[in-house]
């Protein structure tokens, strides 16, 4: 399946304006981030004071999207985020209007925190949305096994544009506007497209609580996930702060954020081709091997470069990174109870996205010590343990339908192939 059929079959299920909203959507979720670290940069004069407000909406994030899931999966996804959108672009624009008018920092670090706690999860929501309509759709045996996977490739696709685009997006309004407007500009897409979201058709109804083992989130194949989401996101920090190390040293800042595009590009489009692998490659072993492919194709990052051979060691790298998110998403799939998939999918998200932040300031401190190469070798130790543990703990037989895995059957034969 190449990747434009695999666009066409996303299409065919539920159509482009999904698609449309569901990336929409999602890009206030990098925007904020980034745009918050440049407004109380630019307003306090303290890059420290900005971490830490930036910090605080990441955790609460962290935090408050396995809740709000829990809810959708509970209750259905319309009034959750719905709520949730509307909510968080008021939190978000009281957030603005404190930073501008000089509001005390722990003023500022719990406004952000409560922001961050209720941004909408629409990137877990989204696959699980996909994965129930798949299920209820024509699709069966290998067929269906194509669609999920398909499904997850173009949501790990939707992602990784976010954290690239959505960045870019926040320099063009701070550079156009002012710093002001990056985080407003967040705080509208969330309340417009968070609640065209909500408000679609495919919103998923609610499921009643499942008892007993077969409604039980805390399984060791589902909980498990999150080391290499959180190595993922480890990865992500290191490589965005060394990417803006080298860049800043070499008198080429500018580029930074072009060079980081170039890697989700090669990253997009290895994230599309996976649905086009044969079934019988298990989602086990693709993991592995992307995990493999993070850690091996970060060693040439060390090796002395001019921004252009750089830009181009990174394009090879990022061909791991979107299969290791794909396959990681499938897993989660499998092993997740079926009453409480939005919440699987928040919880394991919400590892990539801590790793992340405590990513980001981790090799900051690196790049200072080491230069560019420090910042490096966390996404090199990202790649290393995801590795380690998928490969040493993490089992196929966990993963396959109408099987048990470890203290938590899965009770409930969807008709896909097993692994």
């Amino acid at each position: 399946m190449s990747p434009l059929e695999t666009l066409r079959r996303m299409n065919r299920i539920a159509g482009w304006p999904l698609l449309l909203a569901t990336f929409l959507a999602r890009l206030p979720v990098s925007m904020t981030l980034i745009g918050l670290l440049t407004l109380v940069t630019s307003t306090t004069g303290s890059v420290a004071a900005a971490g830490l407000v930036s910090g605080a909406f990441a955790l609460g994030e962290t935090v408050g999207g396995p809740v709000i899931a829990r809810f959708a999966d509970r209750h259905g996804q319309r009034v959750p985020v719905l709520a949730a959108a509307v909510l968080d672009t008021a939190l978000i624009a009281l957030l603005v209007a404190a930073v501008t008018t000089g509001a005390p920092l722990p003023a500022l670090v719990a406004l952000a925190a409560v922001g961050g706690l209720c941004m909408p999860q629409v990137g877990p929501m989204a696959r699980t949305r996909w994965v129930v309509l798949i299920r209820k759709g024509a699709d069966r045996g290998a067929e269906r096994e194509r669609s999920v996977s398909a499904a997850m490739s173009v949501e790990g696709v939707l992602d990784e544009a976010s954290f690239v685009l959505g960045p870019a997006l926040v320099g063009l309004l701070t550079l156009t506007l002012s710093p002001s407007a990056s985080v407003l500009g967040a705080a509208v897409l969330i309340g417009v497209f968070g609640a065209v979201f909500a408000l679609h058709p495919t919103a998923t109804a609610g499921s009643a609580p499942v008892r007993g083992a077969a409604g039980r989130i805390a399984r060791p194949a589902l909980l498990l996930l999150a080391v290499p989401m959180f190595c993922q996101g480890l990865f992500f920090g290191g490589m965005s702060t060394g990417v803006t190390a080298f860049a800043d040293n070499a008198g080429h800042g500018d580029l930074s954020g072009l060079m980081y595009a170039v890697m989700g590009s090669s990253s997009a489009v290895a994230g599309l081709m996976m649905a086009s692998l044969p079934v019988g490659f298990s989602l086990t072993a693709r993991t592995r091997v992307a995990a493999g492919g993070l850690a091996l194709l970060t060693l040439p990052l060390y090796l002395d470069h001019g921004p252009a051979t750089l830009a181009v060691t990174i394009f090879v790298l990022g061909v791991a990174i979107g299969p290791h998110l794909v396959s990681l998403f499938g897993l989660i799939e499998r092993a997740a109870p079926p009453s409480r998939l939005s919440q699987s999918m928040a919880i394991i998200l919400s590892s990539l996205i801590l790793g992340q932040s405590l990513g980001s300031m981790a090799s900051g401190a690196l790049a200072d010590s080491y230069g560019h190469q420090g910042a490096f070798a966390l996404a090199t130790a990202g790649g290393v343990i995801s590795f380690a543990v998928t490969t040493l703990i993490l089992r196929g037989r966990w993963y396959e339908r109408g099987t048990k895995g470890p203290e938590a059957p899965v009770t409930k034969d969807t008709g896909v192939t097993a692994i």
